[in-house]
């Protein structure tokens, strides 16, 4: 599907005077934050904000703590329930209630020192359309639910999967993994998460064969 209609689909969604949240989900490497970025940008500030879900990785050295630095990006390597906090925000800072019109500040993940950033993105009360993307927004368990139900759509992206890899791969060896690293976790971590992921595609409202 081509980038324009997608982007005509998430105008749609934009309505001024409210406040919608589309969620772009997919295994790692299918894509997620170039086409959220895309439609952003394509909106305009005034009309769509990105927020990624990366924001609520847990830092590093809680992940240490925790026994699952080896497996950075699974899913239970996030502060899913901060991430529905968010989400509640969103919505309360555009509709009314506790926090209306109030702007809210969200994290975001640098890659280039993988840990994220506490309130690096505001989004003000008067922008329609809140994007957000991430692997998880799918999952039928722990606080991933609730998270799906904030989301007024959601859509999958379903690359091929040597165009996935691919990715990846590349991905990892810019941010510093030598090409053995990239391909071992590649085809390890990141494909053990994305078979749970693509287990998910079902319960999208649109799914985006991307080529």
């Amino acid at each position: 599907m081509p980038i324009t209609d997608l982007v005509e689909r998430a105008r749609a969604l934009a309505v001024p005077g409210g406040r919608s949240i589309l969620g772009i989900t997919g295994a790692p490497g299918a894509g997620k934050s170039t086409v959220a970025a895309e439609i952003v940008d394509a909106l305009g500030p005034d009309t769509a904000v990105l927020v990624a879900m990366d924001g609520y990785h847990l830092a590093n050295v809680v992940l240490e703590a925790l026994g699952r630095r080896d497996r950075k990006g699974a899913h239970d390597t996030f502060d899913a329930a901060g991430y529905v906090g968010l989400l509640v925000r969103l919505h309360r800072s555009a509709r009314g209630g506790p926090g209306a019109a109030e702007t809210v500040y969200a994290p975001e993940f640098r890659r280039e020192i993988e840990e994220p950033i506490g309130s690096a993105v505001p989004v003000p009360p008067d922008v329609p359309l809140v994007v957000t993307e991430g692997n998880y927004l799918l999952l039928d368990h722990g606080a991933w639910p609730r998270a799906r139900a904030l989301l007024d759509a959601v859509w999958y992206l379903a690359p091929g999967e040597d165009i996935r890899q691919d990715r990846l791969v590349r991905r990892h060896q810019a941010f510093g993994k030598s090409p053995a690293d990239a391909w071992a976790w590649a085809l390890g971590t990141d494909q053990r998460n994305a078979d749970l992921i693509a287990a998910t595609a079902h319960r999208a409202d649109l799914v985006v064969r991307v080529t």
